[in-house]
Parts: structure tokens; C-alpha cells; sequence
């Protein structure tokens, strides 16, 4: 009896052993499927940033975004920057780097445990405007931009070595059809500046991970564009780790699972792992058809472009549930092919998407509210694996 009785006792200890805790948070669900990312704005780091001509940047119920933080650390094991190391920030003078910024924001997240991601070396939009010119005003010749971007990159990584894991390199060179974007950078060096990015990046620090960025990687003339520009690269010794893929997605637009998930087997050909650098999703009119994150695209405001201004419906938000699902759905079937999956931006406020394509629009892009409370979706997400 007292064997039995032991015996017992032991099968219950055992059983509950066995029982996994629930995951509280999204990286934990996801913890050993990819890594889970977001995009940080310097206003979440430090509170005296959130105020511009009087005017919260982001529209947000409350200016000191910085109580955020401990949600942003709860959910997203790694982070990005949105803004503040890209060139025109970083990088303001030829001769002058301004690190202050982007140190606050990496001391924030390593403090917090997480792991960063630098956005971005090499990008056309957002460049300092003397990167591509001389003192008097004119273009300058390939060797000296090319001197210019090693400069750039070497003095970036060697500031954030041992601190930020992984760079996105080059960012948006390709349009829509496919071809190179006649960019500063590719008027004055050809294609050859991507490459030469990738080598100045891995010569500059042989421990990063080193990504290439772009949007509207489900269309499958950019895509082709895209692989058939690195593949012949990578056969000759590229160091590339991965490439990433936007996504600033428009409910009920595509079947965006479906074309993402073709998008993620066809990279997986190079035998490089994807990842989603900058998911969003817009409920709101898209008229134009616009697709991608052309910086520069401006519509005119309306009323009837811009519905929810006193609240999303909750039938509205029960459809972007359903898109998340199928969405992670499938990324749970491309797992081994998935290297990070990252949102852009935290809240709903802060989302870029309030002023693009159209400014002043009350946007519910993202997966907490104005109020940087976690939307239903999040547990959704969480309960498609925590079984």
C-alpha cells in the first residue's frame, strides 16, 4: 500500500513537472520559433523627447512614453530603432557623428535584456544631404563616396560593437519592377554600392549579422529582382545572413499569407532565412492602392478616408484579429525558415501609419492601443501555440 501510495505521489509530482506555465508574452510563445521584435521611438526611451512645438510626435494619450518601456520589454526580446541611427540623425556632418540618441535607446534595451538591431547603414531616403556632394555643391566621383560609406560604416559599428547583434545594411534599393533604384548611391557607383556595403560591414565588425531590407517583397517582379541580384553574390563569398521583408500590410487588400509565404520558400533557395522587419497593418481606406513604404507618397486628407476617429469598430478589429491569425498561421509553417518576426512601431499612436499615405489619419496599425494596452489579438497569437 505504502508503494502504492508512493508510487502515486510521484506520478502527480511528475505530471505536474510536465505542465508548462503559459507563456505570459509574445517572445515567450514564440521563443523557439523566432526571434520577436519591434521597432522603439526615441520618445519611449527618453520622456523630454516626446514634445515638438508644444505637440506630442506621436498623438499619444500620455507624453511620458518612457512608463511604456516595461510592456515593450515584456513582449519583444529584440529591438530596432526607428529613427534615430539613420544617416541624417547619426551622421548629421561629414566630420561630426552625434551618437546620443541612438546610445540612450541601446543602454534602454540592454538594461531591459534585450538584444538591438541597427536601422540602417546605407539608405538613399533619410541620407545627410552632404554624403553625395562636395563642398561647392557638386556630385562627388565614386572613390570618394565610396570612402565616405566605409568611413560611415566602420566608425558606426566600431561604436556599437559588442552592443548592437545585427544591421540592416542596405535598405530599399529595389523598385517595384525589380530593378535597382536610381538612388544617389547607385547614380554615382553603379550596383556596386550594395555589395561594397556588405563587404565594408563585415570587414568592420565580423560578429554582426548583416541583412538586406526592402518592401513590397510579396510582388513577385521585386521579389525575382531581389534574389536574382544576391545570388550570384553570395556563390562568390557574400557575407549575408539574412534578408528582411517589410510587410506594411493593407486589411483585406491580398492574400498576403499565401504571397508571403511564396516570397519565404523562394529566399530559402539562396539558403538564407527571412524575417519581417516592419509589420503593420492599416484598417483604413486604402483608395490609391497603395502598397509598400514609399516615404515620400501624400494623398489628400478626407473625412471619408479617415472613419474611426472615436474608436475602431469592434467588428473592424475582429477582422484584423482573423488576419493576424492566418498570418501567424502561416509563419508557424515556415518556422525553420524565419529568422525574426518585428513590428513597426509599439502602439497605435506612435504608428507611422497615422500620416502615411495620408496625414492626420487615426490609424490601428498595430498590436496595442492608444493607450498601450495589448488588443486581443496579442493573446490570440500567444494561444496558437501555448497548448
Amino acid at each position: 500500500m505504502k508503494k502504492i501510495l508512493f508510487l502515486a505521489a510521484v506520478s502527480a509530482l511528475c505530471l505536474s513537472c510536465s505542465k508548462k506555465q503559459a507563456p505570459s508574452s509574445l517572445q515567450e510563445a514564440y521563443n523557439d520559433y523566432w526571434r520577436t521584435g519591434v521597432s522603439v521611438n526615441q520618445w519611449e526611451v527618453q520622456a523630454e523627447k516626446a514634445m515638438k512645438e508644444g505637440v506630442a510626435y506621436s498623438g499619444a494619450t500620455s507624453l511620458d512614453q518612457t512608463a511604456d518601456y516595461p510592456m515593450i520589454a515584456q513582449h519583444f526580446g529584440w529591438v530596432v530603432p526607428e529613427n534615430c541611427m539613420k544617416c541624417e540623425v547619426i551622421h548629421p556632418e561629414e566630420d561630426r557623428y552625434d551618437f546620443t540618441l541612438g546610445d540612450q535607446l541601446v543602454e534602454k534595451a540592454l538594461a531591459n535584456g534585450q538584444h538591438v538591431v541597427g536601422h540602417c547603414l546605407i539608405w538613399h531616403a533619410q541620407c545627410a544631404p552632404w554624403f553625395f556632394v562636395d563642398k561647392d555643391g557638386n556630385q562627388v566621383s565614386a572613390e570618394v563616396l565610396k570612402q565616405r560609406m566605409r568611413d560611415h560604416i566602420f566608425t558606426i559599428l566600431d561604436h556599437y560593437r559588442g552592443k548592437v547583434e545585427g544591421w540592416d545594411v542596405v535598405n530599399e534599393a529595389f523598385e517595384e519592377d525589380g530593378t535597382l533604384r536610381k538612388s544617389p548611391f547607385y547614380e554615382i557607383l553603379g550596383e556596386e554600392f550594395i555589395p561594397l556595403a556588405f563587404q565594408y560591414a563585415h570587414e568592420a565588425d565580423s560578429t554582426v549579422e548583416l541583412y538586406y531590407n526592402d518592401y513590397s517583397m510579396y510582388k513577385e517582379q521585386k521579389l525575382k529582382g531581389i534574389i536574382d541580384f544576391f545570388r550570384p553574390l553570395i556563390a562568390k563569398g557574400m557575407h549575408i545572413d539574412a534578408i528582411g521583408m517589410q510587410a506594411h500590410l493593407f486589411l483585406g487588400d491580398e492574400d498576403y499569407a499565401a504571397l508571403y509565404e511564396k516570397s519565404i520558400k523562394e529566399i530559402a533557395k539562396l539558403g538564407l532565412p527571412s524575417q519581417f522587419t516592419e509589420l503593420d497593418l492599416s484598417v483604413l481606406p486604402n483608395p490609391y492602392r497603395m502598397a509598400g513604404a514609399d516615404v515620400n507618397a501624400n494623398f489628400e486628407y478626407s473625412k471619408e478616408l479617415d472613419p474611426y476617429t472615436d474608436g475602431l469598430p469592434a467588428e473592424v478589429q475582429e477582422q484584423a484579429d482573423a488576419f493576424w491569425v492566418d498570418f501567424y498561421k502561416m509563419l508557424i509553417r515556415n518556422k525553420e525558415h524565419i529568422l525574426r518576426v518585428g513590428f513597426w512601431c509599439f502602439n497605435d499612436a506612435n504608428s507611422w501609419r497615422n500620416d502615411w499615405p495620408v496625414k492626420g489619419r487615426t490609424e490601428y496599425a498595430t498590436l496595442f492601443d492608444r493607450n498601450s494596452q495589448p488588443k486581443p489579438t496579442i493573446q490570440k497569437l500567444i494561444d496558437l501555440v501555448a497548448q
